[in-house]
């Protein structure tokens, strides 16, 4: 089923207010490129919904803020398991 990029924009935008995923994480449910999630969420959604807009954009502040602390935390889960399994 084909949707129209405002319907795409609003539901990309109620999923990542209503879980936090990240705009990866948000691409792969929806089986479309981060690069349109982006752009559906940061210019088309403000067209259409100024108020989901609003909200999306908190959410992808904040993801933005902890992407270092969420790198940190995978580089050390990948040298840990590293250190159980050392082949």
């Amino acid at each position: 089923m084909e949707y129209s990029m405002e319907q795409r924009a609003c539901e990309l935008a109620v999923y990542i207010i209503e879980t936090g995923a990240t705009v990866r994480a948000c691409a792969k449910k929806f089986g479309i490129s981060k690069s349109t999630v982006h752009k559906d969420l940061s210019q088309r959604l403000k067209q259409y919904n100024k108020t989901l807009y609003l909200q999306a954009r908190a959410v992808l502040e904040q993801n933005k803020a902890e992407r270092h602390i969420r790198g940190g935390m995978a580089t050390k889960q990948k040298y840990m398991q590293k250190q159980k399994d050392p082949l």
